[in-house]
């Protein structure tokens, strides 16, 4: 005699958990693909690609605090010192605008830092309005054209390591003067590098495709 097998609930509950459990997993991993591909671009980007020729050094703004340049700022700073000292003929541009919660502008902090360190104050110049990365790039290259800086023998752009990706992007989509060479600062406030890694691959993604 054949029976017929009988339905439970709970086979069924254990069916629909399954599939949403398969279906979290599948957007798990779509994510984690996703973000790995712009993660693998910041971290190609983030180091020393140098032309010893290079006649004009950009250092890309960061925080300033009530007490200075932020640790981030200065790593960046402290990084172009030591390049300088060996480059004594080299021009400099400092940029970043004042942001809300600060008291004067990047590019003020980054000057007073570079020259109390004795870099000559005739060296560098200042652009001091943009508030953004995208912007840092636009209103450099307008300083460099608008101080007559000679840039025949390329551009130095100098940040932390996790940013350069992006700064090449944009400076090279905006038809900056090259050729272009980076100098990777280190992060050496740990938190800040742990979350920067998380951060700048999404705002490289966001470039990529707003920043036009």
């Amino acid at each position: 005699m054949n029976e017929r097998m009988s339905y439970h609930p709970y086979q069924g509950n254990r069916r629909r958990r399954f599939n949403w459990l398969a279906l979290l997993l599948a957007v798990v991993l779509l994510g984690a693909v996703c973000f790995a591909i712009p993660f693998g671009a910041v971290l190609a980007g983030a180091h020393t690609d140098l032309r010893d020729d290079s006649q004009v050094m950009v250092i890309f703004g960061c925080q300033v605090r009530k007490d200075g340049p932020s640790i981030l700022l200065r790593d960046r700073l402290d990084t172009a010192l030591d390049y300088l000292e060996d480059h004594p003929d080299m021009t400099v541009v400092v940029t970043g605008g004042k942001g809300d919660d600060e008291h004067l502008s990047e590019a003020q902090a980054m000057y007073d830092y570079l020259t109390e360190r004795g870099i000559d104050g005739e060296r560098v110049h200042m652009e001091d309005q943009s508030v953004n990365t995208r912007q840092n790039v636009e209103y450099t290259m307008a300083v460099i054209t608008g101080a007559g800086l000679d840039t025949s023998q390329g551009v130095l752009l100098v940040s932390n390591g996790f940013h350069l990706t992006r700064i090449r992007m944009l400076w090279e989509r905006a038809g900056g003067p090259g050729p272009v060479s980076t100098l990777a600062a280190p992060t050496s406030h740990v938190p800040s590098l742990i979350w920067m890694h998380i951060r700048e691959p999404l705002a490289l993604v966001k470039s990529f495709f707003l920043d036009r």
